[in-house]
C-alpha cells in the first residue's frame, strides 16, 4: 500500500538508539527512550496560505530529522511503524 501525506504532514520512520552504553552496558527495552532521530518517509505537498498559493515543506524524502519525543501520531503501514506529524513538530534536520 502506498501512503500519500496531506497538507503539511510528513511520515517518519524512527531510527532506534544504541542498545549499548559507550561503557559496554546493554540497555533492556524496558529502560529505553522513546527514539528522537528519524528518516524521513514521504512528505505531503505544503500548507496553502492566506493568499491560496502553495508553501512548499522545508523537509524532503529521506532526509534525517529531529522531533520532540512525544511528537506525532503513531501509526503501522505495511508491517512497519511509522509517525506521522506535522512540519512545525521537526525540530531540524541532521546533515
Amino acid at each position: 500500500m502506498k501512503f500519500r501525506p496531506l497538507h503539511d504532514r510528513v511520515v517518519i520512520e524512527a531510527l532506534e538508539d544504541e542498545a549499548k552504553t559507550a561503557g559496554g552496558i546493554i540497555i533492556p527495552d524496558t529502560a529505553k527512550e522513546k527514539p528522537m532521530q528519524g528518516k524521513v518517509v514521504a512528505v505531503g505537498p505544503g500548507s496553502r496560505g492566506d493568499d491560496g498559493k502553495l508553501n512548499a515543506l522545508d523537509v524532503k524524502k529521506n532526509d534525517r530529522v529531529l522531533y520532540g519525543k512525544w511528537s506525532g501520531t503513531e501509526v503501522k503501514i505495511d508491517g512497519k511503524d511509522l509517525l506521522i506529524m506535522r512540519e512545525s513538530d521537526i525540530m531540524g534536520v541532521i546533515e
